[in-house]
């Protein structure tokens, strides 16, 4: 099997399980729980903060552990919004959010906030000169994503924070598929808020973090017990959270070299596709967009149809967002783009991994362009071209 679907999900590296093992059956303790077996597992909890936080460059105090990059948006936008409504209801976001904000932000609306979705431009940025006219007093929250998860594009968030923060409005990055890939600084980033995925990047799936900066009220999304000091109650996944702390050392030891790695084999793709396909194109910003990612548009066929003659080849890719992926509908971030339904239809998303090597890279290169043939000998599109 060649995995390049990445972006959807990676696998647990083995060290981590190796990690978490111990915390499932042998120190299974409650580490709220106030004997001295507990605080073995409370002590693996807050070294997985620390862990985390140095990955962040924040304060560990300043971590909240989460089921995963959907509870983390939910809480950041919710909770800002309901801790803030009294100043204001307005909400900024942009049409190419993941929909773990853009439900969110619809289900605001449906209480009587204003959300306003900043338009971006092709490559996928968003529309500075937008937001910066959409900001006013009643602006509590604006929430931007630091790279997104179908084309890669990387925003400019620094810039963003500086403008919303001169109008005292916190600011939200979804960072889901850029932690444990690239270097996310909070410090220098300036964010009030991020959300992070543990199984983005080698760690197991169901645990997340949500970055909160010391000193911002929000409403936490659950009640209950009051664990992470009454921000987040439910008994602590210990195995998980032990799992995405291990998960962030591994990373911030081989982002680099990854990086080094892996961008090289992503522009071969790339290139061999686009060489020997006619009539394809690649989406997301040409420099500034996740070194992992390539988002390819080919023309006159359905991208899902590919993805199924791929998949007889052993090859596992996608069309878009993992979540989407068993809808009809085309990418809403290609329709954001501006290509037309038709085009965006006919979209492939490889993201690249770790363990992803030339040779799988060439196979790929070696076997799409007869499944595109094959397609569009059946495509009326084609033939009418």
């Amino acid at each position: 099997m060649i995995y390049l679907d990445n972006n959807a999900t990676t696998a647990t590296d083995k060290r981590v399980l190796g990690k978490m093992l111990p915390y499932f059956c042998e120190i299974y303790s409650n580490p709220s729980s106030v004997y001295k077996f507990a605080q073995s597992a409370r002590k693996a909890v807050e070294d997985a903060r620390a862990s985390l936080a140095k990955l962040l460059n924040c304060e560990a105090e300043e971590l909240i552990f989460t089921s995963g990059g959907t509870e983390s948006n939910n809480t950041a936008i919710k909770g800002v919004a309901f801790a803030h409504q009294n100043r204001g209801k307005h909400i900024i976001t942009s049409k190419i959010e993941h929909h773990a904000v853009l439900h969110v932000c619809e289900y605001m609306q449906e209480l009587g906030f204003e959300v306003t979705y900043l338009d971006v431009d092709k490559y996928g940025l968003v529309d500075i000169e937008q937001l910066k006219k959409s900001l006013k007093k009643e602006t509590i929250l604006t929430s931007i994503m630091l790279a997104n998860n179908e084309i890669g594009t990387l925003q400019p968030i620094k810039e963003i924070v500086k403008i919303c923060h001169g109008n005292n409005t916190y600011v939200h990055t979804d960072a889901v598929q850029a932690v444990g890939r690239i270097s996310v600084d909070v410090k220098d980033l300036g964010v009030d808020f991020l959300s992070l995925s543990a199984h983005k990047f080698y760690g197991p799936k169901g645990v997340g973090a949500l970055f909160s900066r010391k000193g911002i009220k929000f409403q936490p999304l659950l009640l209950g017990g009051g664990h992470e000091k009454g921000r987040r109650s439910s008994t602590e996944n210990v195995p998980g959270i032990v799992g995405l702390g291990e998960a962030a050392a591994l990373a911030l030891e081989s982002m680099e070299e990854d990086e080094k790695r892996i961008r090289p084999l992503r522009d071969r793709l790339e290139s061999g596709i686009l060489k020997t396909i006619p009539e394809a194109f690649s989406n997301g910003h040409p420099s500034q967009r996740l070194y992992n990612t390539s988002n390819i548009c080919i023309r006159y066929i359905e991208g899902e149809g590919i993805l199924i003659n791929l998949d007889f080849e052993g090859i596992c890719a996608s069309s878009g967002s993992a979540c989407t992926s068993g809808s009809l509908d085309p990418s809403h971030v290609l329709l954001a783009l501006g290509l037309p339904h038709d085009v965006a239809h006919g979209s492939l998303r490889f993201s690249l991994g770790k363990d992803t090597t030339a040779l799988q890279v060439d196979k790929v290169i070696e076997v799409l362009p007869s499944i595109v043939q094959r397609l569009r000998s059946m495509s009326p599109f084609w033939q009418q071209k």
